[in-house]
């Protein structure tokens, strides 16, 4: 440790003794060194999963009315004409309180047949809500 014995003057020295504050500060600072823990503690975090392989089973309580081509009509896969197309409809929803349907059409069927099997599904119940289903566009479409 150092220590100021007079000055050039010969009588006593303000200047500050810093050498005890060094020592307390490196003191404080192996202290704090010590205290730290050596292997740091997190908070444990779940990593997402993927998905598990799902296979998309429709509902079999969803009604879709296919329009195909050359005047052909499917509900939910079975075929139907278009004379029965609102009897069926009527057996369909007369027991569901949902009454949803959805009418799935290529694009090159003409939108009269689809606004006509619109018009066959208000004759059949006025509550009926229709909705459209669009086709998927290929790639390169």
């Amino acid at each position: 440790m150092a220590m100021a014995v007079g000055g050039k003057h010969g009588g006593p020295s303000s200047d500050i003794n810093v050498t005890p504050l060094i020592d307390v500060l490196l003191v404080l600072i192996i202290i704090f060194m010590v205290i730290t823990p050596i292997t740091p503690q997190g908070l444990s975090a779940l990593v997402p999963q993927p998905p598990k392989k799902k296979v998309n089973t429709p509902n079999p309580r969803t009604v879709v009315v296919q329009v195909l081509d050359g005047n052909q009509l499917k509900i939910n896969q079975e075929p139907v004409t278009w004379d029965q197309l609102g009897n069926r409809l009527v057996d369909i929803f007369k027991t569901r309180a949902e009454k949803i349907m959805f009418v799935k059409a290529d694009n090159d069927i003409p939108f009269q047949d689809v606004a006509q099997v619109f018009d066959i599904a208000r004759g059949a119940d006025p509550a009926i809500q229709v909705g459209i289903l669009t086709p998927k566009i290929q790639a390169g479409q």
